[in-house]
């Protein structure tokens, strides 16, 4: 009951926020998928294919493992400015790391970059900042997820996946978001 009403919290205050969408209105859904064989050593990179809502953790140039994922409530096109609920595109790195994050951990990008400030500061608005891949609320009872593109521009994974994740990818690792 106390983690019901912790995501009827949460919910209201994404409402509040102006940061609703339509797959927030939609209930949950449960997830019971058995969990893949584990991965060992570090990623090198991750490549986040927005349009096909794809991520891919790499070891020695290969691909090892797969994710499906939610981006920001407003997903087409490259992040510009603060609030455009859009996810960046470019070439980043992971530059920190969240384990007491309001999602279930978190890796951080080096976003904005020079020419996101530079240009936000020339049209006199904030690039915006704290774009992470995270996992889900930590008002979602576990073995939930949210449907749909529900983030205000982070990359979302399942708790168990972000777990994975989280144990593989050190500060440092390069990222490529591609449209």
């Amino acid at each position: 009951m106390k983690r019901l009403a912790r995501l009827l919290a949460f919910l209201a205050l994404v409402a509040a926020l102006g940061l609703m969408t339509a797959s927030l209105f939609m209930p949950p859904e449960r997830l019971d998928l058995p969990p893949p064989p584990p991965l060992t050593g570090s990623v090198e990179r991750i490549v986040i294919e927005k349009a096909a809502r794809r991520m891919q953790l790499f070891q020695n140039g290969q691909p090892v493992r797969t994710y499906r994922i939610a981006l920001g409530f407003a997903p087409e096109g490259d992040k510009d400015r603060q609030g455009d609920g859009k996810t960046p595109e470019g070439e980043f790195r992971i530059d920190r790391r969240n384990a007491r994050s309001a999602f279930t951990l978190s890796l951080g990008l080096d976003y904005p970059q020079r020419d996101d400030v530079d240009r936000a500061a020339q049209g006199g608005y904030s690039p915006g900042g704290d774009i992470f891949i995270h996992g889900q609320p930590n008002a979602l009872p576990d073995g939930f997820k949210l449907k749909g593109d529900w983030t205000a521009g982070c990359v979302a994974l399942t708790n168990t996946e972000m777990a994975e994740v989280w144990a593989v990818t050190p500060i440092g690792t390069r990222v490529e978001i591609r449209p």
